[in-house]
Order: structure tokens, then C-alpha cells, then sequence
């Protein structure tokens, strides 16, 4: 054996260890966390997936995921005029802030959606897509009850902070899965890092994006009641992963458990579990975890402090998983001026939900994936 195959032995069996060692590590935390093979939909690792807790942002996938099948069944296309109203601007920050009245197009809408994570642009999709805030709301739970998401409902397509606005772990994965398996073509929006609008600069909260070699999406998200949730997408050597993390108490925190237990699954550190998503059990009748005395009350300093004497990964002199460098894509998006007296499109009659939320796909090699025949099978493809 050669010194340079030598070398490379060793370095095959570094990683390997350091993968066990990290899928042990990520065993010792209570957080919800779940990962998944995009190709064989096959968990690879999931802890507490089923627990009740608050989206955040996280939300805003599903409000994408409408959208994409408003334009798919042709109730919207991405040149239609998303406008912003008085009602739309009522909601808190984050938002792009527009003055009421003014359009910019749904495609520009989806970027501002995901990257600047923005409220009032969540609102204005819904009302473009559905006639109402209140009307989307109801598609958007629809579409869950269709997808078999029993932990989840929707009271707002943004996300901002509600009792009685819930998920889990496996119901958002069954949820960003979708959208990554039937709508490729918008990958794009979900790897983007930066929205440029005139001389304004907004960045996605996605750590991966800038330190993690092969992330190609999704979504974070943080409300006090959540913690820091995110839902991490990567791609490297024709393997695809997805990782969630919910309740996290730091941005660090966030990205280094999740970059560390995408680490071990493309190390091999862990040898799955056998169940595709769809099998990972819901708990019904639990309260959501409200994480809002750890991470905005009175115990965040302690808090903060034990989370990191447990996980120091990304601390000063510690290991950290997000040693890449990476520049994401900018997308530049720009106004369609005021057009406050432009018709908002409403659904077409009788329909609750956007036309293919509610049947078959065409393909019928989208019809054995989650048990039900509106969510698409991950089996390996292009």
C-alpha cells in the first residue's frame, strides 16, 4: 500500500469515527431533529419528530407550496400582480414594506417569501391567491388534512406567533419534501441568500447556505414560543439529504446541530432506521413545547449557557461543521409601481383548495410515496 492510499485509509476511517461520534452526540439533545434521504425517503435519524411545536417561519413552505399549485393549475401565474394591502402591512416585522398599493410580481413575491422570510408578502400571496387572508388559511389546512399532516394546523400563512398554530418535525419534512420532489423548477428560490431591491440588501437566516458545501435550500424560521427551527436541504455526490431542527436557542446552535448530523449521515454514521417519513408517528394530544422562558423569558441567559456547555460545536477553540465558504445567489427583484385598483384573481369556483391538491397527479410514479395519492413518492430520480 502506498504512502498516499495510506494517508487516505486513515482519513476514511477519521471521518467515519467522527461521524458515529456525532450521530451519538446528537442523541443527547431533546430537540425535535429528523433526517431524511431525498432519494429513498428513507429517516435516517429522528428524535422526537412527532412532538407538537410552533412552525415560525417555517410556515411560509406551506404557503409556497399553494402558491405553486395556483400557478401549476393556472389560478396565478409568476407574472400576476401579488399587491399590498392595508391588511397585509398590518402585520409585524419581518417585512419588505412596500407602500400599499404597490404590485410586485408573484415570482418576486416567492423570493421575498423565503429569503427575506417577509410577513406582509406571506399576507398579499394569500390574498392574491385566494381572494382573503382568511380564505388561504383554509386552503393551506386543506391541503394539510389532504397530506395526512395530523399535527399540523395553519392560522396564518407567515407564521408569526399563535397558540393555536402548530406542526412537527415529520409533518414539515412531509411538507418541503413535496415541494422539492413537484416543483424542481423553483429550487432556485430556496438556495437563494441575498434579495437586492434597489439599494437594499436582505439575507436569508440559513447558515448552511454560507458555511455548508452542497446546501440547497430551505427555510428557517423563530418565533420566542419555537426557538430557532430550520429545515436544510444538501446535495453532495448525487446524495441528497434533508435535515430539521426545531427549538434551538441560538443561530449557532441551529446550524451546527444541523450541520453536524448532515456531516454524519454523508459520513455513514448512521445506518437508518427502515421507516420512510410518512411512518414516523405524530403524538396527538400533547400542547406544543413553548420555548418561550428559555429563549426570551427569564431563564434565557441560563439557558443559553446550558445549551452551549452541551453543544459547544462553533464555540471559540470547539469543532464547528460549518467550515465552508460559499457565496449563494443574489436575486433582484423590482416594483410594478402602484396598482391598487388592479382585480385581485380569486379561485376558480367551488374550490376549496388549487385543482391538484385535491386528486391524482398525472404520473403514476407519484402515487406510492405517502400513503396518499397527492403527495409525490421520493423515489431516485434526476
Amino acid at each position: 500500500m502506498s504512502a498516499v492510499q495510506s494517508v487516505r485509509r486513515l482519513l476514511s476511517i477519521c471521518i467515519l469515527v467522527l461521524g458515529t461520534l456525532a450521530a451519538a452526540l446528537s442523541q443527547a439533545f431533546a430537540l425535535p431533529q429528523l433526517l431524511i434521504d431525498m432519494r429513498t425517503n428513507e429517516v435516517l435519524y429522528e428524535n422526537e419528530a412527532g412532538i407538537p411545536w410552533h412552525p415560525a417561519s417555517l410556515t411560509k413552505l406551506m404557503t409556497a407550496l399553494i402558491a405553486f399549485e395556483a400557478i401549476e393549475t393556472g389560478q396565478a401565474s409568476l407574472s400576476t400582480p401579488v399587491i399590498t394591502s392595508a391588511n397585509a402591512l398590518s402585520v409585524a416585522p419581518s417585512k419588505l414594506g412596500l407602500p400599499e398599493g404597490t404590485a410586485i410580481t408573484l415570482e418576486d413575491a416567492l423570493y421575498v417569501l423565503v429569503v427575506k422570510s417577509a410577513n406582509d408578502i406571506a399576507v398579499a400571496i394569500g390574498e392574491t391567491i385566494a381572494g382573503s387572508e382568511p380564505a388561504f388559511v383554509d386552503m393551506m389546512n386543506a391541503r394539510a388534512a389532504i397530506m395526512g399532516l395530523t399535527g399540523t394546523r395553519f392560522v396564518n400563512p407567515h407564521g408569526l406567533h399563535d397558540p393555536a398554530q402548530v406542526t412537527t418535525a415529520r409533518d414539515m419534512a412531509m411538507i418541503a419534501l413535496t415541494i422539492r420532489a413537484r416543483f424542481p423548477q423553483y429550487d432556485a428560490l430556496f438556495s437563494t441568500r441575498t434579495l437586492a431591491l434597489d439599494e437594499s440588501r436582505s439575507h436569508s437566516n440559513n447558515e448552511l447556505l454560507t458555511g455548508f458545501a452542497g446546501t440547497d435550500g430551505m427555510k428557517t424560521g423563530y418565533v420566542c414560543a419555537s426557538g430557532l427551527n430550520i429545515v436544510a436541504t444538501v446535495t453532495r455526490n448525487g446524495r441528497q439529504l434533508m435535515a430539521i431542527t426545531f427549538g434551538a436557542s441560538s443561530s449557532r446552535e441551529r446550524g451546527e446541530m444541523t450541520a453536524q448530523m448532515l456531516f454524519s449521515g454523508f459520513a455513514g454514521g448512521y445506518r437508518g432506521t427502515g421507516r420512510t417519513v410518512n411512518a414516523v408517528a405524530n403524538q396527538p394530544g400533547l400542547l406544543p413545547v413553548d420555548m418561550r422562558p428559555n429563549i426570551c423569558g427569564a431563564d434565557a441567559t441560563d439557558y443559553s449557557a446550558e445549551r452551549a456547555e452541551l453543544f459547544s460545536a462553533g464555540l471559540d477553540g470547539q469543532i464547528s461543521y460549518l467550515n465552508d465558504t460559499i457565496v449563494p445567489p443574489t436575486h433582484t427583484i423590482a416594483t410594478l409601481g402602484r396598482l391598487a385598483d388592479v382585480p385581485l384573481p380569486r379561485p376558480r369556483p367551488g374550490s376549496g383548495v388549487p385543482a391538484m391538491a385535491t386528486g391524482p397527479l398525472p404520473d403514476p410514479a407519484l402515487s406510492a410515496g405517502f400513503g396518499d395519492s397527492s403527495i409525490v413518492s421520493l423515489t431516485p430520480g434526476p
